[in-house]
């Protein structure tokens, strides 16, 4: 008998013609939640900071035949969200099924030591990136029928790591 690889026979469940926007998808978990997406058949979107980690990503993607595009975009920055969800609505003809806000900022600093301008960056792309990217893709969410959304915390937001300077990153994504 001839192997295949659909979902049906596989025993895995189908995301084929889904769309899905993965924030930070090309590092860590964010990078694995995209391949995953992507294997189970959905169309995924990715953003991540550096450009050229992106473009290495999309090559291995686009090796392994999985259905995947990426932008520049520093979802700490209001306006770098805004023009995000603009390119999702423009890819996925205004209709998204998933968003993951996987994002996460941080830095090794003792909490007595984060300067005011530090904690509003981790703020910035921890929590009010995953709030405000939420609102701005609800109109693709709810277009969809069966929109979802998934924000990845952490086990530090439960419980203190005293050898681990994390706090502000603890606190925003416990948020």
């Amino acid at each position: 008998m001839a192997s295949s690889s659909s979902a049906q026979e596989t025993g895995r469940w189908s995301l084929a013609g889904a769309t899905a926007l993965v924030t930070g998808g090309s590092k860590g978990i964010g990078r694995a939640i995209v391949e995953e997406l992507a294997s189970f058949g959905a169309t995924v979107h990715t953003c991540a900071r550096n450009e050229a980690t992106l473009n290495s990503c999309l090559e291995e993607w686009s090796a392994k035949k999985l259905s995947i595009t990426s932008s520049v975009c520093d979802v700490s920055a209001r306006a770098d969200r805004e023009a995000l969800a603009g390119r999702v609505a423009a890819i996925f003809d205004g209709k998204l099924d998933i968003l993951v806000n996987n994002v996460g900022f941080l830095f090794l600093k003792p909490a007595v030591n984060v300067t005011p301008e530090e904690l509003s960056r981790v703020m910035a792309g921890n929590l009010e990136s995953c709030f405000h990217q939420s609102q701005l893709m609800h109109p693709l969410l709810k277009t969809s029928g069966k929109g979802n959304v998934v924000n990845i915390s952490g086990i530090s937001t439960v419980t203190g790591f005293p050898s681990l300077p994390i706090c502000a990153f603890c606190a925003a994504k416990g948020s």
